[in-house]
């Protein structure tokens, strides 16, 4: 299946698409919220609007999207400004207020309404212009901005305004109406290009958005302009394209549609070509009732020549014969309606299940988030049952058999980017709506999922790094190295302090073979993170790992451990870590260095339990390796010794029924690294309204726990420490 062309535009310039289902404007750019209704996660500072350009309205919507820009840089309306003199007084307060808190929604609306009340076009546009940027699915704005430019006989502008609008928002209805309403009341229609513009702009709006289920206003807006420009024929190819979209308002089309047929003769309302078709289908009706042919005179009467009246022979007369023509255009036309009904009766438990099918920052119920999923789900099942071939019996090739008629009808591949672009309208706030998209496309297109990517990244999603880290996952994973490069340095540059973003560049720089730049980032890391212990001894585990396991340089990542004790000696994992270190090595030659870090270890401050694993790991070293039973011995006696002074209620991990040792690392060190998860300290706090989605993939599980990275998984059976220790007895006496 051909995808529409109006996608393939918008994959070019990356803009935002976005389906519009609701004829209220509000929530569409009219809203009326709290401040701090939006997380502050979702916002992106996004490039100086003024450093871009606009789109050329000499030419169609589509058509100018082509137009060069800054890449996945929203176009806004640029020009030469009359100069209002000096900004409204609250002006620069309010832009202050809405750019240093982007992510508040209220102060941009603030901002948006002010300047409406003073009716400074300067500071109008300035604000819109901004706004838009961020909000580009506020559709409501972007008509507000061309009635502006309009009212100010700025009607060039206004048009471009609405083209730009359009480019973002291609599936928005009522977008396509105002700017088509806009080219009626500004254009000389007495021309005959002035009509051609019109008809060319309703076949990209019926194209981009005619199959959204909230298109019908626009469907009959262009079927009743084509009557009164007198084409009834077009007319007609227009109610019959209607009458195979599944819409909310589909009987409408067909109730019209019946009219328009029974108003008019048939040859003033069909192409020459139907009307000959019909003719045939007439005459044979007509030989099939009386059981004879048509007469080779009637075979060879010239096209579009009509029946004469037979007045003395009891044949039909002409009107008779146009009634019954009529009946056999509206049989056909019933039978396109009931298959387009069974469609709708799909569909319509899902659609109704929507209540909110435009962009809104306040937070979506689970409910309707459910039925999104459920919707894509089912559409995506149909698309694929739709396009899968026929399957072949046993000695009989599939060009031999007859093939059946889908099942899943007029679901296809465009239904499904359809709906997509409408679910990330009003889910344009959740990344797993866009994951879900990207691996739909991803099937079909790369390029394509990487737009949508794009799209998800840098403008809904600037501050969700889990969908970031995703996108450089699949650019890396589709070998465009640079780009994942690119995309996570930027991700740290908006979100500088996220231990997980700087792990995934060091990550990929190793995986490439540059250790030595993955070095230099953990390095970089350590030394800025010595005011914040718990994330210096994360990064400096790190660093030892990898110089120990990948650089062959156990001194170096001794090093590392050893000046991280040094600032933060409370800290297990070190301690644990320096000792897999030393247990790692020789143990002909290491065992003065394990005996030298358990000694450190008991001597920090580490709490008890700490302590005696501490110990029991010295003891099982030495009697697994040590060279002289005396140093067994003094080893056992130390351990005997430690359990003395923590007292008998900390005995019971002698005998095997303590925590296990994992669980006492996590339980010493529970906070992890969650404080190197804070939001960026650039972007103030907001209440968070909308609780983010859950990541999707294999992304969470990657680095969501820093606790595991921390634990060495060696430690788990490293010495059997759930066997009781009374075991010794049978070596050593008690002590």
């Amino acid at each position: 299946m051909k995808r529409p062309s109006w996608i393939d535009d918008v994959f070019v310039v990356a803009s935002d698409m976005a389906a519009e289902g609701s004829e209220d404007l509000s929530g569409n750019g009219e809203m009326d919220i709290p401040e701090g209704e939006l997380g502050d996660s979702e916002v992106f500072v996004a490039p100086n609007p003024e450093s871009q350009v606009s789109g050329d309205t000499g030419g169609t919507v589509m058509e100018a999207a082509e137009a060069p820009a800054a890449p996945y840089a929203m176009p806004t309306v640029e020009g030469d400004e009359e100069d209002e003199g000096e900004l409204p007084v609250d002006f620069e307060r309010l832009w202050k207020a809405a750019h240093d808190n982007p992510q508040d929604f209220s102060s941009w609306t603030d901002l948006l309404q002010y300047c409406e009340q003073e009716g400074h076009m300067t500071a109008s546009r300035r604000a819109l212009n901004a706004f838009l940027v961020r909000y580009p699915l506020c559709y409501g704005y972007w008509k507000k901005f061309a009635d502006m430019e309009r009212r100010a006989a700025n009607n060039v502008k206004a048009e471009e305004v609405c083209v730009q609008g359009l480019k973002a928002i291609p599936l928005s209805v009522d977008l396509w109406i105002h700017y088509i309403n806009l080219l009626l009341g500004t254009l000389n229609m007495n021309l005959p290009e002035s009509t051609q513009r019109i008809r060319s702009v309703f076949e990209e709006a019926v194209d981009a958005a005619g199959m959204d289920w909230h298109s019908d206003r626009l469907w009959d807006l262009y079927a009743e302009w084509e009557k009164e420009q007198g084409n009834l024929k077009a007319m007609t190819v227009v109610y019959d394209r209607a009458l195979r979209m599944p819409t909310q308002l589909y009987r409408g089309h067909y109730d019209k549609l019946k009219t328009h047929i029974s108003s008019n003769p048939p040859q003033e309302i069909l192409s020459a070509e139907e009307y000959e078709n019909l003719r045939a289908e007439y005459k044979q009706s007509q030989a099939q009732g009386e059981g004879s042919n048509p007469t080779e005179e009637e075979e060879e009467r010239p096209p579009g020549e009509e029946e004469p009246a037979d007045n003395g022979n009891g044949k039909d007369s002409v009107e008779e014969a146009v009634q019954k023509m009529q009946e056999l255009l509206l049989a056909s036309r019933e039978k396109v309606f009931q298959d387009n009904e069974a469609e709708v009766r799909k569909r319509w438990t899902f659609e109704d299940a929507i209540k909110r099918p435009y962009f809104h920052v306040k937070p979506l119920d689970k409910a309707q988030l459910k039925g999104w999923q459920s919707y894509l789900d089912w559409e995506m099942a149909e698309a694929q049952g739709a396009n899968e071939p026929p399957e072949t019996t046993e000695g009989e090739s599939a060009e031999e058999q007859e093939v059946p008629k889908p099942a899943g009808g007029i679901s296809d591949h465009k239904r499904v980017l359809i709906l997509f672009e409408r679910c990330l309208i009003a889910c344009a706030l959740y990344e797993e709506f866009w994951t879900k998209y990207v691996r739909y496309l991803e099937q079909s297109s790369v390029e394509e999922a990487r737009i949508v990517f794009r799209r998800a990244c840098e403008v809904h999603l600037p501050y969700k790094h889990s969908i970031h880290l995703q996108w450089a996952t699949f650019e890396e994973r589709h070998g465009n190295y640079s780009e994942a490069q690119r995309i996570l340095e930027t991700l740290e540059q908006a979100m500088p302090g996220l231990a997980v973003v700087r792990l995934r560049r060091a990550g990929l720089e190793r995986r490439l073979g540059h250790l030595d730049r993955a070095e230099t980032l953990l390095t970089e890391a350590l030394e800025q993170s010595k005011e914040n212990p718990q994330l210096h001894a994360f990064y400096s585990i790190k660093l030892a790992r990898l110089l120990l396991k990948l650089g062959k340089n156990a001194a170096r990542a001794r090093s590392v451990l050893q000046e991280a004790i040094d600032l933060n000696p409370d800290n297990s994992k070190l301690h644990l870590n320096l000792l897999e270190l030393e247990v790692s090595g020789d143990p002909r030659t290491n065992i003065a260095a394990v005996q030298q870090c358990v000694t450190r270890a008991l001597a920090a401050p580490l709490s008890p339990r700490t302590k005696i694993l501490f110990s029991q790991r010295g003891l099982q070293f030495a009697e697994d390796f040590g060279t002289t039973v005396k140093g067994v011995l003094t080893m056992y006696d130390e351990h005997q010794k430690l359990l003395k002074e923590i007292g008998p209620k900390k005995r019971g991990a002698e005998n095997g029924d303590s925590d296990d040792p994992e669980k006492v690392s996590r339980a010493d060190d529970g906070s992890a690294l969650a404080t190197a998860q804070t939001a960026p300290p650039t972007v103030p706090p907001v209440p968070m309204t909308a609780p983010p989605p859950p990541m999707i993939g294999d992304m969470s599980s990657s680095y969501g726990s820093y606790s595991s990275w921390y634990q060495q998984p060696q430690y788990g059976g490293y010495g059997g420490y759930q066997n009781p220790w009374n075991q010794y007895n049978q070596y050593y006496p008690p002590s």
